[in-house]
């Protein structure tokens, strides 16, 4: 890893000059101490193009669950690059579309004993949480959502109607559908009986169709509801024939120990939205739902309502197959739990040794803890702050929440304790 060097190098500097030439000024932050410019990646570490190695307590937005560059993925893409990359996915398909959908299945819907599951698959996880509000108005006739404060289901326009952060929707509010009933996310067991009392008030109107909910906050916080919340969701959306729709983009694939968070207090969802660790390394995702709600799609008569160019694009499809078998075969091995352990453990020592450090939480490998200011307001610009100082030791970091005071912990799964020890020993010296 680094210790204290001069981040960003002269090469990544003039590639972000650059890009500040050529790319929507919007997109990247560029500053004289962001961003380093990434060249390569093998498990938790990564290179920059000034030869900088980094730890990544990121897994690149949870991505490579499995670690950056997994052999298995890189051997398959290469043979599938050579055998076929493209192939006309609603029209003309392969195998390797058949094989996913079916193994989405096993892990879903089988899985969870409630019969076969039927999937959509798409490019990211924006438009599989765009497939899912299309299932929901196809299934209920009902435009109206419920989601929630400071939810993050994608910045597309359908995603963003349905996204609960305001800093994202407010320069689009006067051009989004006005269909979605935004409510607070629990942080308490004695908020639960007030939450459900609203929610009933709003279902009992008839127009809601669907409910949508991050089962942890992600990009929110990694706020972690109290027990019993994903229960009352569920009771809620049965009384009133409302379909749940978790969104697990961020937190499926044994991020949180389990296969999926629903699974801590074995709630199954109507639909369900999956991506990031899904691959590993390629831009893929997936709504899957029960049959029998999937059904209420037409069959297709030649020209699909909901379709893409590079739907079951045979590359994702083939690493997706090859990491969804490593997950399923490798994840006891992980040792999450032990992990997760650590995790809280070393949060909890930022917390009582660094002031303004507080609330540290964790679910397996997702962890986080908030900076407050001396009057307990939440503090964005020290948590950027923190975001530098570990760039310059060799350690990659993520602010989330509305407030951007929230720094989360996303390591990938395959991260050895000895390199999560050594990410808190470059936190603990700052």
């Amino acid at each position: 890893m680094n210790k204290n060097v001069s981040i960003p190098g002269p090469r990544s500097l003039a590639l972000a000059e650059r890009l500040r030439a050529v790319e929507c000024r919007n997109t990247t932050f560029l500053s004289p101490e962001f961003p380093i410019f990434w060249e390569r990646a093998h498990g938790s570490q990564v290179w920059d193009v000034d030869g900088n190695c980094f730890l990544d307590f990121t897994s690149g937005f949870g991505v490579a669950a499995l670690g950056y560059t997994p052999e298995f993925s890189v051997e398959v893409l290469g043979d599938q690059a050579g055998k076929l990359s493209h192939a006309m996915g609603d029209v003309h398909p392969t195998e390797l579309k058949v094989r996913l959908c079916e193994k989405l299945s096993e892990l879903t819907f089988e899985a969870w004993g409630a019969g076969k599951g039927k999937a959509i698959l798409s490019n990211s996880g924006a438009e599989a949480v765009e497939a899912a509000l299309k299932t929901a108005w196809m299934t209920t006739g009902k435009s109206r959502v419920i989601a929630f404060e400071n939810s993050y289901h994608g910045l597309t326009c359908g995603a963003l109607t349905v996204t609960g952060r305001k800093d994202f929707r407010t320069p689009f509010q006067s051009a989004l559908a006005d269909i979605t009933t935004f409510l607070r996310f629990p942080q308490e067991a004695q908020e639960l009986k007030a939450l459900e009392q609203r929610i009933r008030q709003h279902l009992s109107a008839g127009r809601i169709g669907a409910m949508l909910v991050e089962p942890i906050l992600g990009r929110g916080g990694e706020v972690i509801p109290p027990d019993g919340f994903l229960k009352l969701l569920r009771r809620c959306c049965d009384e009133f024939g409302v379909l749940l729709i978790f969104d697990e983009i961020y937190l499926g694939w044994y991020r949180t120990g389990k296969r999926f968070a629903c699974d801590h207090e074995g709630v199954i969802p109507d639909l369900i939205c999956l991506g990031k660790a899904m691959t590993g390394l390629f831009p893929m995702g997936a709504c899957v739902g029960k049959g029998e709600v999937m059904d209420r799609w037409p069959e297709s008569k030649g020209e699909a309502l909901h379709t893409s160019t590079f739907l079951g694009n045979p590359l994702g499809c083939r690493v997706a197959l090859a990491q969804l078998e490593a997950l399923e075969r490798d994840h006891h091995g992980l040792q999450i739990d032990r992990k997760s352990q650590i995790l809280q453990e070393e949060l909890e020592r930022l917390a009582s040794t660094r002031s303004g450090w507080i609330h540290p939480r964790t679910r397996g490998l997702l962890g986080a803890i908030n900076l407050v200011d001396s009057q307990g307001r939440p503090d964005g610009a020290r948590a950027a702050q923190v975001m530098v100082q570990s760039l310059h030791s060799g350690l990659i970091l993520l602010a989330s929440g509305a407030e951007g005071n929230v720094l989360s912990f996303t390591p990938p799964l395959i991260i050895e304790e000895r390199e999560l020890r050594q990410g808190f020993e470059i936190l603990n010296s700052l």
